[in-house]
């Protein structure tokens, strides 16, 4: 039975509930070729496909013991990452054939390149543990690197996000401080893993650096108030 479809390039990819083997897994279909193959399977399922924007990877979600955990395939080399391991288990037990974890969702212009591997043991590791990671968020290249526990996220390093209407700002802001987030102070917030985010409409940056210097300092004032910038409150503050 077919629970869910997206296109991704020339395939589509579905979950499918099967009878015998795996309760859950992901096929994908090839729109020339007709072929179908398995996409995603194994012990503990694997339900709500979501390709990436290019369609070389596919996030799913799958569960395993008492623990819902979040995976990452890449459909060219064939490799699974798990990405997280604690996610909550919502309905899944009772309604997963409705679609669980409908908020799941890629960011845009963002990709993970080279992964360093560990060639031997280290003092604080052993041999094939991560060390760096190159990766792309938002269009912005990053280099991750594994420092082990003692050094936590700060602020000296965020993520800023430039947005074009509230209905962004919105989308984007509840995204990260919904899904076990914190809110700060003007547009700065923080998502799960501590990683900070700055959450910035146009209309703020353009008022704030614009030749008005008391518009500008109006909506500056107005911006201090703020958790999430609202936009119509920087505008009426700009009119003065």
């Amino acid at each position: 039975m077919v629970m869910t479809s997206r296109m991704t390039g020339y395939h589509l990819v579905r979950r499918q509930s099967a009878v015998f083997g795996d309760l859950f897994e992901i096929e994908r279909y090839d729109l020339e070729t007709g072929e179908v193959s398995t996409a995603a399977s194994g012990v503990g399922g694997s339900v709500r496909p979501t390709p990436s924007p290019d369609g070389r990877k596919i996030a799913f979600v799958r569960r395993e013991r008492a623990r819902s955990k979040l995976y990452v395939k890449d459909l060219v080399s064939g490799e699974e990452r798990k990405i997280y391991d604690a996610l909550d288990q919502d309905v899944q037990e009772t309604w997963a054939v409705t679609g669980v974890y409908p908020n799941m969702a890629w960011t845009p212009d963002s990709a993970v390149g080279t992964i360093f591997r560990a060639p031997g043991d280290y003092p604080a590791g052993k041999e094939g543990d991560v060390l760096t990671v190159e990766f792309t968020v938002v269009g912005i290249p990053c280099l991750g690197l594994n420092g082990g526990p003692a050094f936590k996220h700060s602020e000296a390093f965020s993520f800023q996000i430039a947005t074009d209407d509230q209905a962004e700002t919105d989308r984007l802001w509840n995204a990260i401080v919904g899904n076990g987030g914190q809110e700060s102070a003007c547009g700065w917030c923080k998502d799960r893993w501590g990683l900070s985010w700055q959450i910035t409409p146009r209309a703020l940056t353009a008022t704030v650096m614009g030749p008005d210097r008391a518009a500008a300092k109006r909506a500056f004032d107005a911006m201090m108030t703020m958790k999430k910038i609202d936009i119509a409150a920087i505008e009426a503050a700009r009119r003065g």
